[in-house]
């Protein structure tokens, strides 16, 4: 008995938990000297998807994405990602930053991939922080 209450505690203390990337989300205003959820914080990134600018028979995805800082100071953002093929395999990930994020700001990145197709690809954000810049 004692064994799976153990076991039990020690599997509901992991936070592996990802979500989908976002395409659009709505954000939230907080007043001054609020302390936001990292929920609240993660729809800060409205955007996050794949750009697709093959040609030429020339693979080019990137990342791209979109920032806005709802909250009320100068701040960083970093996440980590991952990109999911259509039988859940893992095929490529990273980890993107924007700074210096001013409040009410949006913010707009690009990055490139090392995928061959953006096809049947779902990108998933696997960590998200925010944090004051000084």
């Amino acid at each position: 008995m004692i064994v799976i209450i153990a076991l039990v505690i020690a599997a509901g203390d992991k936070n592996e938990s990802t979500t989908s990337a976002p395409s659009a989300t709505p954000t939230a205003k907080t007043r001054q000297g609020q302390k936001r959820e990292p929920a609240e914080e993660r729809t800060d990134l409205i955007s996050f998807q794949l750009d697709d600018r093959s040609q030429a028979g020339f693979s080019n995805i990137w990342l791209v994405w979109t920032i806005k800082n709802t909250s009320s100071e100068k701040s960083n953002y970093s996440w980590d990602w991952e990109a999911v093929d259509v039988d859940g395999t893992r095929v490529d990930d990273g980890s993107q930053w924007e700074t210096n994020v001013q409040p009410g700001q949006t913010a707009r990145g690009e990055f490139p991939t090392t995928l061959k197709s953006a096809k049947g690809i779902k990108l998933n954000v696997t960590s998200f922080n925010r944090s004051a810049s000084y």
